[in-house]
């Protein structure tokens, strides 16, 4: 076997998150009785991706980053409702969902008893906690990295220094990062030393920049990589 640990992304790379942010979405407006508009979902994708941005860039902290999403939200909106009420509402609804990626658990099911696996993620813990007890792939995984818990968040090397901490500072050669995002996991990796690998559905050109030791489209492509 070509690494001993497998680090994994949670959301986009397990976890369907714009499934489930879409109907979290949904079903909080629903809460507060107002009529969902289609266009609000497109509004709040480029709120919330923009915000996520700056997390990563530590330009804004995590509890901003909760509550000013909504607000700038219901704003453009033009909805009367406290952002910090919205907010928890969201939060409650989102720790519900856990819908998979394709091929997640068939992937985990193959992986499990040959690799040690742990999920490292910017998400908030609220959420994350929730959503990992109420999978069908809790008992994957042997720890959970979640950037409000640690202090930081992914691509910072200090991040990386903690999830080491945690999985016994093993050889860094024994070590593979599988995630979605360019700029949180593969930045984060490539700049620790790592080697990852780019689950990339979308088949979104390489940016020549950033150095890819592997490229997936499907999950199960992950398989003879690892020699399965």
């Amino acid at each position: 076997m070509p690494y001993h640990w497998l680090l994994f992304d949670a959301d986009g790379t397990l976890f369907d998150y714009d499934g489930a942010e879409a109907k979290a979405l949904r079903n909080t407006f629903a809460f507060y009785n107002f009529p969902f508009q289609p266009e609000y979902g497109e509004i709040y994708h480029e709120i919330n991706a923009a915000l996520w941005k700056r997390f990563e860039q530590q330009t804004i902290t995590l509890a901003d980053l909760r509550v000013r999403r909504f607000a700038e939200l219901l704003q453009n909106t033009h909805l009367d409702v406290d952002p910090q009420s919205f907010s928890q509402t969201y939060l409650d609804v989102l720790g519900q969902s856990t819908d998979l990626i394709p091929g997640a658990y068939e992937l985990l099911q193959r992986l499990s008893g040959k690799y040690r696996m742990a999920v490292i993620t910017n998400g908030i813990t609220q959420v994350q906690r929730s959503r990992m007890r109420l999978s069908a792939i809790k008992d994957y995984f042997e720890k959970m990295f979640i950037s409000e818990e640690i202090g930081f968040s992914k691509p910072a090397g200090n991040y990386f220094d903690v999830v080491f901490e945690g999985i016994g500072y093993p050889s860094k050669k024994d070590v593979l990062v599988i995630g979605d995002s360019l700029s949180s996991d593969i930045r984060g990796a490539s700049d620790y030393g790592l080697d990852a690998c780019w689950y990339n559905p979308q088949r979104q050109p390489a940016p020549e920049y950033l150095y890819i030791k592997y490229q997936i489209h499907t999950l199960t492509d992950l398989l003879p990589i690892l020699s399965l």
